[in-house]
């Protein structure tokens, strides 16, 4: 129930990794000295940065959590897009199977179809408990090590 219904205002939320990691853009007020008037001197701070993020990015830690999504991201989905399209196949090439009767009104393309939406959440309960294990520590820190870098 929001403000304007009566209550009082609810605060939702999710557990978010990067909620407390430090984050400077050009829509955030900096702290500290005022930047400089030079242009130069604003481009040299810019260059610094490219270097460091070229240095992060060619780092063995950065490669690791590309690696980790690697080998989980393209095998889920050439499975998936395997399974897709047998499904299609079979669709085409087999109406009599996918016709065929298993329960009442509900038939083998049916189920398939069903199968379908399931695989669909369970790849990305999937990817959400493999990236929480197994990447977003990683990527996190590395991003609060640049962040501090780049200061």
């Amino acid at each position: 129930m929001d403000e304007h219904d009566g209550g009082g205002a609810v605060r939702l939320g999710v557990a978010d990794p990067w909620t407390e990691a430090l984050a400077v853009g050009p829509w955030e007020e900096r702290s500290g000295p005022s930047p400089d008037p030079e242009p130069a001197a604003a481009a040299r701070r810019e260059c610094d940065r490219t270097a460091v993020y070229r240095q992060v990015q060619a780092g063995e830690a950065f490669q690791e959590v590309r690696r980790r999504y690697r080998r989980f991201a393209f095998p889920a989905v050439g499975a998936c897009l395997v399974w897709y399209l047998l499904y299609v196949t079979a669709a085409i090439m087999a109406p009599g199977l996918m016709g065929r009767p298993v329960a009442g009104a509900v038939n083998v393309a049916m189920l398939a179809a069903l199968a379908q939406f399931t695989t669909t959440f369970l790849l990305t309960w999937a990817y959400a408990r493999h990236a929480g294990q197994c990447r977003d520590q990683a990527a996190l820190e590395l991003r609060w090590d640049t962040q501090e870098r780049v200061r």
